[in-house]
């Protein structure tokens, strides 16, 4: 089974400001509560350490992460893959006629049994997480 998550954001600052957030991916990371700790490995690269409370998975896993296409201010698209799941973001900033629009779109696969049941009920938490981090950002 996979997991499809989609969400759009309705954001007062321009795209530019938004991209400034979004393009980074410690940030991105940091916005996300299954991620216990971070690693930049390189311009686009870094190494996200998960921990999700499974019972297959009782410690934290590496999830080798990777900007994949970069459109500055407009998209950015990342693959992240481990031994326990594929996941895929996609952002689309999209100029209004007061800020922006952030379009949200997360794929996960899971790997090992129970990781797409837990981000079925989680996935959708994830994003208010997103969101209020853009929020602390003063992006709102």
């Amino acid at each position: 089974m996979t997991v499809r998550v989609e969400r759009t954001f309705e954001l007062s600052v321009p795209p530019e400001t938004v991209w400034e957030f979004i393009s980074d991916p410690e940030k991105r990371a940091n916005a996300i509560s299954v991620v216990a700790d971070y690693e930049r490995t390189g311009e686009t690269t870094s190494i996200w350490h998960i921990s999700v409370p499974i019972p297959f998975l009782d410690t934290t896993v590496p999830v080798e992460t990777e900007d994949v296409t970069r459109d500055p201010p407009r998209y950015v698209k990342f693959v992240g893959r481990s031994s326990a799941l594929r996941v895929t973001g996609e952002h689309e900033i999209r100029e209004t006629e007061t800020g922006s629009k952030l379009v949200n779109k997360f794929v996960v696969e899971g790997r090992v049994p129970g990781i797409e049941r837990y981000f079925k009920k989680n996935l959708d938490r994830e994003l208010d997480n997103l969101e209020d981090a853009l929020e602390a950002e003063g992006l709102s």
